[in-house]
């Protein structure tokens, strides 16, 4: 039978690259995750950095010569001026995010945005709308989705063998100082903003886009942090699916007893694993994944291995996917204007724990 026999346990989880990997990149940004994912990811997969700018040149010099990137900017206007620059990687803070956004595709540039979108829905719509106005692609740096657990889980679900989807639960207990970073230290939206977005992204790529979210978050006791720390969201999708995102960042044992886990559920099938980059962070290790399926087999449990990690690997994926995007004159998957109902979620999350209630999207759509 050869190895065509398993050719269906191919669940299609790594990044697609683009044919044209001579595409020129240039990247607004020069912080820790522009070193750490940003550009081992483009390395990896064969993409073209052309140049870097940064408010610190030392730090854009620094990555320029690590990375073999050979220009640094001394000004925005100039990468935004240079011809070989036809994609322009954002990795720079939101509050400041859409004015450069906007710039970016006057310059007639295609953006990857980095998440979250904006401080506030009305200025994560702007990017959209200067995306459409200018007619280039934008997408959102929404890695998890082409983590191997998710994009592997995408390809079960897609192909049917969950049947009805039911719940979708991501739980994660971890030991995260957020007050490392100085700018998250005095940030009111934390948690919900700069971590549980990933997965209510990756949740909604699964089971589709929500009709309303009921969030609660909290702190503990002698944080660093202003912001929430502690939260829970539920999330109500159309029909009998429901989802449940459970996040703390305060554990107090040792990382033993961390966990990051995920578990999808249908009315014929279950898909669980572990998120794993968040065990031994910030080195991680390789995502798990098991699935059952009445589909194939009645009391199996399938135990794929998975190659790669959240970080770097998935962001092949974000980039590789506005590549791709462009060269085949379509909209990306990740792109802007799909990420406003990602943004709707997040910004739900936070009025539903001011008011203590469920929240629609469509209720923070209207906030225009």
């Amino acid at each position: 039978m050869g190895a065509e026999k398993y050719n269906w346990l191919d669940l299609d989880y790594r990044p697609a690259l683009p044919q044209q990997k001579d595409m020129g990149i240039a990247i607004i940004g020069a912080g820790e995750i522009v070193e750490a994912c940003h550009l081992p990811a483009y390395e990896m997969g064969g993409l073209r950095v052309i140049g870097i700018y940064d408010l610190n040149r030392e730090r854009a010099e620094k990555l320029a010569a690590k990375f073999g990137i050979g220009k640094v900017y001394r000004e925005m206007d100039e990468l935004l001026a240079d011809p070989e620059a036809r994609f322009v990687d954002l990795a720079v803070p939101a509050k400041v995010q859409p004015g450069i956004a906007e710039r970016a595709a006057a310059a007639g540039k295609h953006i990857l945005c980095q998440k979250p979108l904006a401080e506030s829905y009305a200025d994560a719509v702007r990017i959209a709308e200067a995306c459409e106005k200018h007619g280039v692609k934008g997408a959102v740096n929404q890695q998890m989705r082409w983590s191997p657990s998710i994009r592997a889980s995408h390809t079960i679900i897609g192909r049917g063998w969950l049947g009805e989807l039911l719940q979708a639960t991501i739980q994660v207990n971890v030991k995260q100082d957020f007050a490392n970073w100085g700018w998250l230290r005095e940030m009111p939206t934390l948690e919900f903003m700069y971590h549980s977005i990933h997965y209510m992204d990756a949740i909604r790529f699964l089971f589709g886009t929500p009709e309303y979210v009921y969030a609660d978050g909290a702190r503990f006791p002698g944080q660093r942090t202003v912001g929430e720390t502690r939260t829970l969201l539920h999330v109500k999708f159309p029909g009998e699916a429901r989802g449940l995102i459970h996040d703390n960042h305060n554990h107090i044992a040792g990382e033993d007893d961390w966990y990051a886990t995920y578990r999808f559920e249908g009315t014929e099938g279950i898909i669980k694993g572990t998120n794993g980059s968040l065990y031994n962070y910030p080195i991680g290790r390789e995502d798990t994944l098991s699935f059952h399926t009445r589909a194939i087999h009645e009391d199996y449990w399938f135990t794929p291995r998975l190659h790669g990690k959240w970080f770097p690997h998935a962001f092949m994926g974000t980039m590789g996917e506005l590549m791709r995007a462009v060269e085949e004159e379509r909209e990306p998957e990740n792109s802007v204007a799909d990420n406003l109902k990602t943004m709707q979620m997040v910004f739900g999350a936070y009025l539903s724990m001011k008011e203590n209630r469920p929240v629609t999207l469509a209720e923070i759509a209207g906030q225009r």
